[in-house]
């Protein structure tokens, strides 16, 4: 058997979870979370900076944070330090969806287009390496924008399909999920078998320690047995710099295996912003203008890419607790939490290996997360594969900073395409795995299900 990590913050309620934890190889992880997290709930609360960096990370650190900021504009141009956008593109700045580093929000109605929102593509089946087959005209995502001269391939507009539930005490609620309608496609209709996934940008908390868990950690975690039929798995994915097979962590359905990774497949699919993990600009063979317009060089230099990859890790992570509710009811809502069950996949504590910065190696910190695959049944599925994640599978998204998110972001939409409006609605979601959670949850009262929102929303 191996050593167990104990869960240092949140004592938990024996035999609710009895995970047994690595620790060989990764070292004596530490305790105190003061020098990577910030007591900030202004809408500034995801944009600090960890507070031990030194004049040159601090310097680094602003250079990231312009690059992610910046509008990148079309090529040929004066500046060539940022140009290369497009030829078809969804936005023109990292921060146009993670706006002040945050969650994005899809569109209420119809007519409204997608900002912080995109829609994934492929067809069925698999390439070689396991990625997703991309269709052959639009891609893998659907580009709503293009630079002056090439078409954008189109649109997709969200309609809303609402039921109501209720709970055990009489309550109800009101659910949504999300129709999605292709139109003004500049290249004809797609085929009948196009699998569609309409995405909202995460917020970036913590991706500097979520990128240095160690993948034997994440392995061991997925071994260990756990109740309720819950059956975490990691995904395993194409890694473009080692040119292996690789465990995945980011993403919605963890298809990305570090934050270098994923900082650059966004750069290209979301700003169509190539490097050289991504070479390639996104334009299909029939899409003649955007050849045409491609500039043929690498947009962002690899200095650029490490700059902003940097300014992700080093960011500070919100401390829990910044919630108006008093303590008591806190500490209620959590042994809720721990009842209900939602802590076998929404771990409280995770912990890092060697990491690229050495305030993050080493560390034990509390992100509500295992990192790893779950059947979330049909109601949240998406039918789309991504490697070996199923159309019903999805990562556990961490919960720490979600009762920031209407501060920092203005809205309270949950779950990949943001169809849940606030805490509940998302436990309300969840099926499959989580479904006997979801019953303890439903059986609680109002003034029960009131306390786990407080909790969640202090984390």
């Amino acid at each position: 058997m191996l050593p167990t990590v104990f869960l240092r913050r949140h004592i938990l309620p024996i035999g609710l979870l009895s995970l047994v934890l690595p620790t060989a190889g990764i070292g004596q992880a530490t305790v105190s979370h003061a020098d990577f997290q910030i007591l900030n709930s202004t809408p500034r609360a995801l944009q600090n900076p960890l507070s031990q960096l030194n004049e040159e990370q601090q310097a680094r650190f602003t250079r990231g944070r312009a690059l992610f900021d910046q509008l990148w504009v079309a090529s040929p141009s004066l500046d060539t330090d940022i140009d290369g956008l497009g030829p078809t593109f969804n936005q023109s700045a990292c921060s146009a969806c993670h706006t002040r580093n945050g969650r994005g929000a899809p569109p209420d109605t119809d007519s409204e287009r997608m900002r912080g929102m995109l829609v994934r593509l492929s067809l069925p089946g698999a390439e070689p390496n396991g990625t997703p087959i991309p269709h052959p005209v639009y891609g893998d995502q659907l580009q709503d924008n293009a630079i002056l001269g090439v078409p954008a391939e189109g649109r997709a507009r969200v309609t809303w399909i609402e039921h109501t539930e209720t709970f055990a005490d009489g309550e109800s609620i009101t659910l949504r999920r999300p129709d999605l309608i292709l139109g003004d496609l500049a290249f004809g209709e797609p085929e009948q078998d196009l699998l569609l996934s309409p995405r909202v940008a995460p917020s970036l908390v913590g991706m500097g320690l979520l990128d240095a868990v160690p993948d034997a950690f994440l392995e061991a975690l997925a071994q260990e047995p756990r109740p309720d039929g819950i059956s975490g798995r990691v995904n395993r994915v194409w890694n473009a710099q080692t040119g292996t097979e690789s465990i995945g962590r980011f993403g919605w359905k963890a298809n990305m295996p570090t934050l270098a990774q994923q900082t650059a497949g966004a750069f290209l699919g979301d700003m169509g912003l190539t490097s050289t993990l991504y070479p390639d600009e996104n334009c299909p063979e029939v899409q003649l203008d955007c050849i045409q317009k491609s500039s043929g060089e690498t947009d962002v230099t690899e200095e650029q890419l490490r700059d902003v990859v940097f300014y992700q890790a080093a960011l500070a992570v919100p401390a829990p607790g910044a919630s108006d509710t008093g303590d008591v009811d806190i500490q209620q809502g959590r042994e809720l939490f721990m009842q209900a069950g939602c802590q076998h996949c929404h771990i409280p504590e995770l912990q890092t290996g060697a990491a690229a910065l050495p305030v993050l190696s080493n560390r034990a910190f509390s992100p509500y997360t295992d990192l790893l695959l779950h059947d979330m049944g049909e109601g949240l599925a998406d039918g789309r594969p991504d490697f070996l994640a199923s159309g019903s599978e999805w990562r556990t998204p961490p919960l720490w900073g979600l009762g920031l998110v209407p501060t920092v972001n203005e809205h309270n939409t949950l779950l990949h395409d943001g169809r849940a409006r606030g805490v509940m609605e998302a436990i309300m979601w969840h099926g499959g795995e989580a479904e006997p959670a979801r019953a303890r949850v439903k059986a609680m009262t109002t003034q029960e299900r009131e306390k786990l929102v407080h909790f969640i929303e202090s984390l």
